[in-house]
């Protein structure tokens, strides 16, 4: 009898307007017939865009994809300022006229968010405050303080712009909150400024150009799984002597000498095999697993 392997892996899934990241992994669970679903990196549900699923033990992975780079395109409307930071909370602040803005002036207020920057991430936002999401804090009616934090911004790029619309794209670290952003440039212009619309353009090796829409996945089902280590290019290769398999996934260390790490953590090998997460200890000279996958 063939042994029927459980399913393991990544999904790269566009996620379109009007559904919650959430909704998103119930869709997957019943597609796949699995509850062993997760994804990362939430996107806010008017957000549209990349949104990295993982299934089975891929599932234990998904700490490193969060890690990674982003790239966004957003639309930054200008002339209001809202609560939420986007087109879907209250408005606050209104200014109905201003002169309009050269390609110049545009750009060199860009500049000024480019490389580490502080921002404060939105309170209409998940971002946890004392153990629990702004967004809930909020809704109990209670006054909520978010700290700033610094992120980094390694490209923001002007594609486009009227009187009261500017379209950005931007490459940033883990953490950025777009929102945020579009807040912060509208302040340097002087203008009120919100969040029309989102696209998440790439999460790490995740990009949109080859996301699957709901539909294609419906129609190819686990099919449409990817190798997980695949995916997880920032971090070196390791390939382990197939004889210290068995004792990497029990937990164990293995000597290994003159091996030059890269990066802090490895994707390890055995006989070809991706079979978990490890990090090397130059001091002792020892691989030492850090997640197990196994075959």
């Amino acid at each position: 009898m063939t042994e029927v392997r459980p399913l393991s892996g990544f999904l790269n899934i566009l996620k379109p307007p009007g559904m919650s990241s959430h909704d998103v992994v119930g869709f997957v669970r019943r597609v796949l017939h699995t509850k062993k679903v997760g994804h990362a990196g939430t996107l806010d549900p008017a957000a549209a865009g990349v949104l990295p699923i993982a299934v089975g033990n891929a599932t234990r992975l998904i700490e490193y994809l969060e890690l990674t780079d982003k790239t966004y395109r957003a639309e930054i409307r200008l002339g209001i300022a809202t609560d939420s930071g986007d087109d879907t909370g209250r408005i606050l602040t209104r200014q109905a006229d201003w002169s309009d803005f050269d390609r110049s002036t545009l750009e060199k207020t860009l500049m000024q968010f480019t490389g580490k920057i502080r921002q404060t991430p939105p309170a209409h936002s998940a971002i946890k405050i004392n153990g629990q999401k702004a967004c809930d804090l909020l809704r109990a009616g209670k006054v909520v303080e978010v700290p700033n934090r610094e992120v980094t911004i390694y490209r923001l790029e002007l594609l486009a712009y009227s009187h009261d619309m500017l379209l950005i794209d931007a490459d940033c670290s883990k953490g950025t909150y777009i929102r945020s952003l579009c807040q912060d440039i509208g302040r340097a212009l002087g203008i009120p400024a919100t969040m029309a619309f989102l696209l998440r353009r790439r999460v790490g090796d995740f990009s949109v150009e080859h996301a699957l829409t709901l539909e294609e996945l419906a129609a190819s089902g686990a099919d449409a799984l990817l190798a997980a280590e695949d995916f997880l290019s920032g971090m070196q290769r390791f390939d382990l002597n197939p004889k210290r398999e068995k004792a990497f996934c029990n937990g164990l260390s293995t000597t290994v000498r003159n091996f030059i790490a890269e990066t802090g953590n490895l994707r390890v090998f055995a006989d070809g095999h991706f079979i978990g997460i490890g990090r090397y200890d130059k001091e002792k000279e020892e691989l030492l697993p850090v997640k197990v996958i196994g075959r």
